[in-house]
C-alpha cells in the first residue's frame, strides 16, 4: 500500500509506503496529484518517507510506478528521500539522468528536516 497526503497549501505531496507497491497504487496516487497539477500548475515538493524501500508485488507495480514517474516529474519542484536504506539512498544520483527536480536524501528520523527542505525556496 501507497498512503500518501497532498497538502494543498503549501503544494507538498508525502508519500509513505507500507508493503509491496502495486499498480493501484499509482493509479490512485495520480487519481489525486493529477487535478491538484492541472488547477496550480505543479507540486512544490515530494517527500517519501520509507525505513526500507519494500519492493513492488509484481511487474504491474513496477511499469506504473514508472508511469506515474514518466508523466509527473516535470511538475514537481523538489524530491526529498527520506531513508536509511542504501539503496534508495543512491537514488539521487541516478535520477538526476531521469527526472528535472532537485534531489536530496535525510536519514529516516528526519523527517521534519526533510519538510524544511522542501518548503523552502
Amino acid at each position: 500500500m501507497l498512503c500518501h497526503e497532498l497538502d494543498r497549501k503549501t503544494g507538498i505531496l508525502l508519500i509513505e509506503p507500507d508493503g509491496r507497491l502495486k499498480q493501484d497504487d499509482f493509479i490512485s496516487l495520480a487519481a489525486v496529484v493529477d487535478p491538484y497539477i492541472l488547477q496550480s500548475g505543479f507540486i512544490k515538493g515530494l517527500i517519501i518517507h520509507v525505513e526500507s524501500f519494500p519492493g513492488w508485488e509484481n511487474l504491474l507495480g513496477v511499469v506504473e510506478h514508472f508511469r506515474f514517474v514518466k508523466e509527473h516529474h516535470r511538475s514537481i519542484g523538489k524530491v526529498a528521500l527520506v531513508t536509511d536504506s542504501r539503496l534508495v539512498g543512491l537514488m539521487p544520483k541516478l535520477a538526476d539522468h531521469f527526472i528535472d527536480a532537485e534531489m536530496s536524501v535525510f536519514p529516516y528520523s528526519q523527517l521534519d528536516a526533510a519538510r524544511e527542505w522542501v518548503a523552502g525556496s
